[in-house]
């Protein structure tokens, strides 16, 4: 029951402190890019970045990246739990290794057996 309830309380703590990248992006747009405020497209991705995974998405889709840029992104990105989950429910349901998702998502093996520990009661 302890455990329940500190699971409660660590998620809504990292709920309140989450940025709020709707409203980051949109400030960003607004004083740099007003042009790309006015297509519908961006104005509905805008109000859906939920998870870090639709955030490198929608940053991704907006601004082009040269290869140096993408290398050291890669280095500095973090997920959140529902973005991991959603990872490795994808690995599990297609049959992939890990050393496939780690291609594809330029993510270590490591990290990905990090995961794998870390959310093995949410994947089963």
């Amino acid at each position: 029951m302890a455990a329940e309830k500190a699971i409660v309380t660590t998620k809504i703590y990292y709920m309140k402190m989450r940025p709020n990248y709707s409203k980051i992006y949109h400030d960003l747009l607004q004083a740099e890019y007003p042009e790309k405020l006015k297509d519908v497209k961006v104005t509905e991705l805008l109000q859906n970045l939920n998870t870090s995974d639709e955030v490198i998405k929608f940053n991704e889709k907006l601004f082009k990246q040269s290869k140096e840029s993408l290398e050291n992104n890669q280095k500095l990105r973090t997920y959140d739990r529902e973005t991991m989950l959603k990872i490795l429910m994808y690995q599990k349901q297609h049959g992939f290794s890990s050393n496939y998702i780690s291609k594809k998502y330029k993510i270590s093996r490591t990290t990905i057996a990090k995961w794998k520990k870390i959310c093995e009661d949410d994947i089963q």
